[in-house]
C-alpha cells in the first residue's frame, strides 16, 4: 500500500508540490471539504500525511503549516519525518490472531506474556500474515532470505521449527503456526 499525502484546502501548495511529485515516494492529493477527510479514517488506514493551515478535529496523521514562505528543503525533512513516524507507529502492533507483534523491538505479546524474536522470526510472522494461503518452503526462502535456490536446504524448516518450540515454550501454544500439504500458514484465530 502506497503511501499518500493529502494537501487540504491549500490550493497552491498543492500546485507546487504537483510539479515536483515524481520525485516523492507518496501519491499526492488534494481534499477541498471535511467530510471527504473522515472516509480516510472509516478505511482504518495510517497511510496518509494531511497537511493543512489548521487542525482538524478526530483526524490522525496531521501536519500543520501556518506559517509560509517555507523551504522546500523543510518541507521535505517534515514529511519525512512524519511518515517515519507514522510507519514506526504503524509497526508497533501488528495483529496476529491473539497476539501482537511490534516490528520496532521485535516482541510477541499476548496478553502480559511476551517473547523476544529475532529479525528473520519476525520476518517469517510477517510474510506469513500477509500471504493469501499456505507459503511453501522455496517462497519463504526467496521472500525472507532473498535467495532462489534448487539446493536443498533445511534453513527454513529449522527455523519454523526453532520458533514454534518458542512459542510452545512462552505461550504453550502448539496451533499457532500450521502446515499441509502447500505450505506453512498462521493460525489467527483469537480466543
Amino acid at each position: 500500500m502506497s503511501k499518500k499525502l493529502i494537501i487540504f484546502q491549500n490550493k497552491k501548495l498543492f500546485k507546487i508540490l504537483d510539479e515536483i511529485s515524481e520525485k516523492f515516494e507518496f501519491k499526492l492529493e488534494f481534499f477541498d471539504k471535511e467530510k471527504d477527510l473522515e472516509c480516510l479514517e472509516s478505511k482504518n488506514s495510517k497511510n496518509y500525511l494531511i497537511i493543512s493551515k489548521k487542525k482538524i478535529l478526530n483526524l490522525s496523521n496531521q501536519i500543520i503549516i501556518n506559517t509560509f514562505p517555507l523551504r522546500i528543503n523543510e518541507l521535505n525533512q517534515i514529511l519525512n519525518i512524519n511518515f517515519l513516524k507514522s510507519k514506526f507507529t504503524e509497526q508497533s502492533k501488528i495483529s496476529l490472531g491473539k497476539y501482537n507483534l511490534d516490528l520496532n523491538s521485535r516482541i510477541l505479546k499476548q496478553d502480559i506474556k511476551q517473547l523476544e524474536l529475532t529479525e528473520k522470526e519476525s520476518s517469517i510472522l510477517v510474510f506469513l500474515k500477509n500471504s493469501e494461503g499456505p507459503v511453501k518452503i522455496n517462497q519463504l526462502q526467496e521472500k525472507v532470505w532473498g535467495y532462489n535456490s534448487e539446493l536443498e536446504t533445511h534453513t527454513v524448516e529449522t527455523h519454523i521449527y526453532r520458533l514454534r518450540k518458542k512459542i510452545v515454550d512462552n505461550f504453550s501454544d502448539n496451533k499457532f503456526i500450521l502446515s499441509d500439504k502447500q505450505g506453512y500458514f498462521l493460525n489467527e484465530e483469537k480466543k
